[in-house]
């Protein structure tokens, strides 16, 4: 086993866009970033999201972290389609060897 002095925490992020602001509702869009530099995902890269909702991330051990303000839409503005707006992001802290 490594000593402290040889070990270093790195961040790993998962963002996951679910179909509405409820964390147990469908994931329709993700992406995800390594800093432990073990995996480079990239946007896309999937046709199955990592969980299918929110809650299921939290069950794996991912911590969430922040999640989108809910803003109502402009008057006359409902139906058009823009960013994704039910954004999560979640993040594991992972040791590593130095």
């Amino acid at each position: 086993m490594s000593s402290p002095a040889q070990q270093a925490v790195r961040q790993q992020l998962l963002f996951l866009y679910l179909s509405s602001s409820a964390l147990d509702s469908d994931v329709v869009a993700w992406s995800s970033y390594d800093g432990t530099a073990r995996t480079t995902p990239t946007t896309g890269d999937g046709t199955e999201p990592p969980y299918p909702t929110g809650t299921d991330a939290l069950a794996a051990g991912w911590r969430m972290i922040q999640c989108s303000q809910l803003m109502p839409p402009q008057a006359g503005n409902e139906y058009s389609t823009s960013y994704l707006r039910h954004e999560f992001v979640f993040e594991k802290l992972v040791t590593i060897e130095a």
